[in-house]
């Protein structure tokens, strides 16, 4: 709740300069002129970036098991499912966060994630594949990267990032769109075909820079919460997991909606890398044994 009133107070500052700004450069009274209402666009910008972004966390753990067929554990049906459980209950305690809720999804492929929009009420989930190629060590180290995940409140921080950022997307390519209807193509009258042109594409230029943004936070949150598995797990238990990981590095990413929450992401190369929600698994290997050395 501390990150979420911070975080808030922090961007509602934010949002207040932006209007001294625009009031004292007199945007907002040429605005006026023109015929568009600088507060109605700013408050529609908040609501439609800002609810956006907590609507789709509010949904995550929805998601998550519709998108995944990702099943809660509700009583352990053999002894792998209660190490799974009482491996997050210990991890959960250590970290000072309520008891998640535990998943299996059915997947080859080597992950897991974490999502939810409380600290107190997350969900944690591996893969089949996972339980299967990874020793117990290297999986409970997963399992501390996530929980990491969780008690750093990197869910939610990472949609309020996001709200704020599409809440700037959604105000900027509409002033964008009026300049060129106005300056640039002399429209006098109600909003022309330039307006709505103009304002699209600066809403995919924008739209990306702010992706952009929101990756190279992901990228570093998964640092941090490497290092957090690694204390609730151990430096080489967490290693090794990367390790694993990297050795399944073909293999299919999550859906979109989950792909910042797992714990491997895609590979990419050049501008691509710019757009990856996860760093290299050498990069983070290497952190790791650096924070050790």
């Amino acid at each position: 709740m501390k990150r979420i009133v911070l975080f808030l107070v922090t961007n509602a500052a934010v949002l207040v300069l932006f209007s001294l700004f625009m009031r004292v450069t007199g945007i907002d009274a040429w605005l006026a002129r023109e015929g568009m209402n600088y507060t109605f666009l700013l408050g529609f910008a908040v609501v439609f970036g800002m609810g956006g972004a907590f609507l789709s966390l509010a949904l995550s753990k929805w998601t998550a098991k519709r998108f995944m067929g990702a099943k809660v554990i509700e009583q352990p049906a053999n002894a792998e499912q209660r190490w799974l459980v009482e491996t997050v209950r210990a991890q959960a305690e250590q970290a000072g966060i309520g008891m998640p809720e535990v998943a299996i999804f059915d997947s080859p492929q080597l992950n897991a994630f974490a999502t939810g929009m409380k600290r107190d009420s997350a969900l944690v989930a591996v893969s089949t594949g996972l339980l299967r190629s990874m020793s117990r060590e290297e999986a409970g180290a997963v399992l501390g990267h996530e929980i990491s995940h969780v008690a750093n409140g990197d869910m939610v921080t990472l949609a309020l990032l996001q709200g704020v950022l599409n809440t700037f997307v959604i105000f900027l390519s509409r002033i964008v769109g009026m300049l060129v209807d106005r300056v640039l193509l002399k429209n006098e009258r109600g909003h022309g075909i330039g307006f709505w042109v103009a304002t699209i594409a600066a809403e995919i230029v924008l739209g990306l820079l702010a992706t952009m943004v929101v990756m190279a936070f992901s990228r570093a949150r998964e640092f941090r919460a490497d290092r957090g598995g690694a204390r609730l797990a151990g430096r080489g238990s967490m290693i090794g997991a990367l390790q694993r990981l990297k050795a399944a590095h073909g293999q299919p990413p999550l859906p979109d909606q989950l792909a910042a929450f797992g714990i491997a992401g895609g590979i990419g190369q050049g501008l691509k890398r710019l757009f990856m929600s996860h760093p290299p698994l050498d990069d983070r290997i290497q952190a790791l044994r650096r924070a050790g050395a």
